[in-house]
């Protein structure tokens, strides 16, 4: 369940919206970001009193702020007043999100520069959530849009390559990557949804074949993890078996 602490649909990918929604109240305010964090701490806890059980997350572009002023410089440019580290330590909220929109987010730039700040933001990323927050992340947006001029979808699909090379690298180690949601599937005849970012499968044959490897290897990551879960549940098992046995037997003559 995501607890919508902006309401910011899309401005991850309109750049010039960074200074309307919620960022016109100021970047980088502590006061407003504060507010933030109290308002989906308070949330958080709401949900949580009503069903443990129910995954909660805040729903982030992934913007650093206040927390680790060093990690404030691989922000594209602007913020937008929240804080991935702040908001994400909240206990009520069980794993953490990132958006990935770098043909506008590093406007005015190739598609290597691109590339790079990609590599650069899904690493901080994954390294924070695994060493500071200490919970799951899922890169919940990305993609590449087919209306910017010079598109191609050998671009996109290098893009989709780096975000779940990325996932794929650090899941397969028990890391924090968690998974990937692209923006955004349509289907057939739902045209006028889209926005540059849509991926139609049967018009998309070589990103299909990329989303569908992925599925392929993150399933074989969950069927190991689930054998060793399951191993593991075994052996503990078979250790209060015995434990028990060897209380009942205490004393006992074993024998002849």
């Amino acid at each position: 369940m995501e607890l919508r602490l902006l309401e910011t649909e899309g401005i991850g990918r309109r750049l010039g919206a960074a200074a309307a929604g919620d960022g016109a109240a100021g970047v980088g305010d502590r006061s407003a970001a504060g507010g933030r964090a109290a308002w989906a701490t308070e949330m958080a806890s709401y949900v949580k009193s009503i069903d443990r059980n129910h995954l909660l997350e805040v729903g982030l572009e992934g913007f650093y702020g206040q927390t680790t002023p060093q990690r404030r410089s691989l922000n594209p440019g602007f913020d937008i007043g929240t804080d991935f580290i702040a908001n994400n330590r909240i206990p009520g909220i069980d794993f953490a999100t990132v958006h990935a929109y770098p043909d506008q987010w590093i406007t005015n730039s190739n598609d290597q520069a691109q590339l790079s700040f990609l590599n650069k933001w899904l690493d901080s990323h994954i390294q924070d959530a695994q060493y500071i927050l200490r919970k799951p992340l899922l890169i919940t947006e990305f993609g590449k849009s087919s209306k910017d001029s010079g598109f191609s979808s050998y671009q996109r699909d290098l893009l989709y390559n780096t975000v779940y090379y990325k996932i794929y690298s650090s899941a397969k180690r028990g890391g924090a990557a968690a998974g990937g949601l692209f923006w955004q599937l349509l289907s057939e005849g739902m045209n006028s949804f889209g926005d540059g970012y849509e991926i139609i499968l049967g018009q998309n044959s070589s990103t299909a074949n990329l989303i569908a490897q992925q599925c392929h290897k993150l399933d074989q990551i969950r069927r190991i993890f689930v054998r060793m879960r399951n191993i593991q549940r075994w052996k503990r098992a078979k250790a209060a078996r015995r434990g028990v046995w060897t209380d009942r037997n205490k004393g006992r003559r074993i024998g002849n």
